[in-house]
């Protein structure tokens, strides 16, 4: 798959996650599927509610803003695609965690965060036997 998502949206993705440093953060992807092309159009950051000592290396929501984020994503005539968050310290790389709460046919967007700063952002995918992930082409546009 070929994921496009433009700077803009990349630029606050990566706002998002440094504030949430040293914790972790995420949130959805919204867009539209075509073919091979993931479109996101837009990005909403959900807060982190797993136990406060673990949120610097775990991140989760409520089943409610899964809920709340498709019916939101169907009044804009947009498609929930994916999910990103943040790993603080540690590289863009998905763990046993998250290959463990995933869902196949969304795209997983991790960025590395040292330090407040935004360091690196990778696509992946979740193989449909739940077995790894794979990685995805990211193509970041200007705008």
């Amino acid at each position: 798959m070929h994921i496009h998502l433009t700077s803009d949206l990349q630029q606050a993705i990566f706002r998002h996650l440094e504030a949430s440093y040293p914790n972790e953060g995420g949130g959805f992807l919204l867009g539209h599927i075509s073919g091979d092309q993931v479109e996101i159009q837009e990005t909403i950051a959900i807060e982190n509610v797993f136990e406060a000592e673990e949120q610097y290396h775990r991140y989760a929501m409520t089943p409610q803003d899964w809920m709340r984020l498709e019916d939101e994503a169907d009044a804009r005539g947009l498609t929930l695609v994916g999910y990103y968050h943040s790993h603080p310290d540690s590289p863009a790389i998905p763990s046993v965690y998250d290959r463990d709460h995933a869902l196949p046919h969304f795209t997983y967007l991790i960025t590395q965060v040292n330090d407040r700063a935004a360091k690196e952002m990778l696509a992946w995918r979740l193989k449909d036997d739940r077995s790894a992930f794979e990685g995805e082409q990211l193509v970041v546009v200007g705008g």
